[in-house]
């Protein structure tokens, strides 16, 4: 439910500002501060889930009457804002921010009463089963199989770069369960307990040192019948639903986090700092922030929901913003960025400097992954500029 005195964005920011201020513990900062993925680590982000629901707001974006806040647009962005100027770490999206959304829309109301509770008090981690070897931005080439066998479905296949799989409870995912002449046909969406039999787990190190993402094999895997979300070959209108949800992330903020790390990687070397051409593009990173801010504002104003438009220009304009700024990191950190941010023998900036690098190197999937900013662009073209 939404706080009595929060109406009004000066309060309600006072507000988030309080509780940041008696739950970010100084673990959960630094964790934050050096966080290199697009998400925490899960042991950090479950630590981090449990006092946001403890507080109420593990929800923000989903309605009232399943847990939601009840904020406006603008509050909602209000809390993104703090969290990242406070170096809160970032949770998991596929369970919140993806997965509940899903079920909310499609879910059976056995469904929602089964996954809902447990989701938002973080009782079970979710991680994504979209992309597979040969089916990543052209996610209908997917070809994992499931066969109907009376009340269940036999899935044999693989998911690649499932992010978290390794710490996850369960998965929702794309399965083919029919072929027809368009391969977005028959594709029918599942979730599957990632503790069953038939589940493999294989790590992928990403070229920044993380474990953050995986490859998950299925040999017979055994999903139950009410497992299955919409009828079967509504997969493909429920993932375009879901990746809707996945690309509307709030990136402004994440951005100015960054910032604010460069310019304090850049003034321990008061000369770096002060160079003309690192200012110039401090300040027009900045600016690019400024007018990212401004756009994601403007969008959330307009609608509760994003379309197909709204969604390719955030997830466009803010990841590449975004590796932008982590390329400044790298530049502000000069030749302290070849520490290895895991040393526990280098002092805070020179870690700093470590952690910017390897940030800087995992970034580079971040015009990838929820499809590429090629994709996206090809999206613009289509729906906004009708060509």
């Amino acid at each position: 439910m939404p706080d009595p005195d929060s109406s009004d964005p000066v309060r309600f920011r006072a507000q988030v500002r309080e509780f940041l201020a008696q739950a970010l513990t100084a673990e959960l900062q630094t964790a934050g501060l050096e966080q290199i993925g697009v998400f925490s680590p899960a042991s950090i982000g479950k630590a981090w889930h449990r006092k946001l629901y403890e507080r109420g707001w593990i929800t923000p974006t989903w309605p009232v009457e399943h847990g939601g806040c009840g904020w406006t647009p603008l509050q909602k962005y209000i809390f993104e804002q703090e969290c990242a100027l406070a170096n809160a770490p970032t949770l998991s999206s596929a369970g919140l921010l993806m997965c509940g959304p899903i079920l909310i829309h499609f879910g059976t109301p056995d469904q929602q009463a089964r996954f809902l509770p447990r989701l938002r008090s973080g009782e079970d981690y979710w991680c994504q089963g979209y992309s597979e070897p040969g089916a990543g931005s052209d996610l209908a080439a997917l070809s994992c199989r499931a066969r109907r066998e009376r009340d269940a479905y036999i899935v044999d296949g693989s998911k690649l770069w499932t992010t978290h799989a390794h710490h996850a409870d369960w998965i929702f995912l794309l399965v083919r369960t029919s072929q027809h002449e368009r391969p977005q046909q028959g594709i029918t969406f599942l979730l599957a307990n990632l503790h069953s039999p038939g589940v493999t787990i294989q790590p992928i190190i990403s070229m920044s040192g993380e474990h953050e993402v995986n490859q998950v094999f299925f040999d017979a895997l055994r999903v139950p019948i009410e497992n299955r979300v919409g009828a079967e070959g509504d997969g493909w209108t429920i993932a375009k639903r879901l990746l809707e949800f996945e690309r509307s992330g709030v990136y402004g903020p994440r951005v100015r986090r960054l910032l604010a790390q460069a310019r304090r990687l850049a003034e321990s070397d008061g000369a770096r700092w002060h160079h003309p051409l690192f200012r110039q593009r401090y300040a027009e990173l900045s600016i690019e922030a400024d007018a990212l801010e401004a756009g994601e504002l403007r969008l959330l104003a307009a609608a509760s929901d994003a379309s197909n438009v709204t969604s390719s220009q955030l997830k466009l304009a803010g990841t590449e913003t975004l590796q932008r700024v982590s390329e400044l990191c790298v530049l502000a950190a000069g030749t302290s960025a070849a520490y290895t941010h895991e040393s526990t023998r280098c002092d805070d900036h020179h870690r700093e400097a470590g952690v910017a690098m390897a940030r800087y190197l995992n970034m580079r999937a971040a015009t990838i992954y929820g499809g590429s900013s090629e994709v996206q662009r090809n999206i613009l073209a289509k729906t906004a500029l009708h060509l």
